[in-house]
């Protein structure tokens, strides 16, 4: 399955899709591939701030907990209510109705040095 072309990718598996000065962010098939069962997702809270490369989360599977990264600074807007009650929403529909946090942008920069969806499944045979 190829990556949305209409995001951006990270080295770390997150993909980042632009709209304006909101972010969303969330996980790619590749991670929840290697994460097994989602278990648990906690993201930071409405008015989190944050820096370029910081954690926003943490997201918990059978096999272990990974921080969840943004490659921009902002501040939290949003988070994935229905993952609360359903973290397998992550596994079945990562690119969909499993996104994690929407960020409103405060410096985009961080932004620049992501794959494209071409160059991320490349990278990582997706």
């Amino acid at each position: 399955m190829a990556s949305p072309s209409d995001r951006r990718y990270s080295d770390s598996h997150e993909w980042h899709k632009i709209d304006g000065d909101t972010l969303t962010l969330g996980l790619t098939r590749f991670a929840v591939d290697q994460l097994t069962d989602v278990t648990y997702v906690e993201m930071k809270k409405p008015g989190f701030a944050f820096r370029a490369g910081d954690s926003v989360g943490e997201v918990e599977s059978v096999k272990t907990t990974s921080d969840v990264y943004c490659a921009c600074a902002g501040e939290v807007v949003e988070t994935n209510s229905a993952l609360a009650e359903d973290p397998s929403l992550l596994n079945s529909d990562p690119y969909g109705a499993g996104w994690l946090v929407k960020l409103a942008i405060k410096d985009a920069a961080g932004l620049d040095g992501l794959m494209d969806a071409a160059a991320y499944d490349a990278k990582y045979g997706t």
